[in-house]
């Protein structure tokens, strides 16, 4: 299966802005769409975006839409999230997977103060 690590994440202000990196080793990663997800304490994952395995199609959840944007490099085999106009409630752990791996690495924290 392809490997994933998370990075990227640290504590903003509200309304700052941060990069998140997937890298991906393991099975070539351009066989695979990929997403990012993320999940506060005590509440589920919830799904945030998504890109196909080309890169040519993305699709939002609707609290992020306008805001984050997702993009791959597959001759480098990253992911990324650019996350813009952040708000506290974005405050989470932030995963990205490909699609059909059914396990989850460690993530990397955001925090965004008010």
């Amino acid at each position: 299966q392809v490997q994933l690590v998370e990075s990227g994440g640290g504590l903003v202000q509200a309304g700052g802005s941060l990069r998140l990196s997937c890298a991906a080793s393991g099975r070539i990663f351009s066989s695979y769409a990929m997403g990012w997800f993320r999940q506060a304490p005590g509440k589920e994952r919830e799904f945030l975006a998504a890109i196909i395995r080309g890169g040519g199609s993305t699709r939002y959840a609707d609290s992020v839409k306008g805001r984050f944007t997702i993009s791959r490099d597959n001759t480098r085999n990253m992911g990324y999230l650019q996350m813009n106009s952040l708000k506290p409630e974005d405050t989470a752990v932030y995963y990205c997977n490909a699609k059909g791996r059914p396990t989850w690495g460690q993530g990397t924290q955001v925090t965004v103060s008010s």
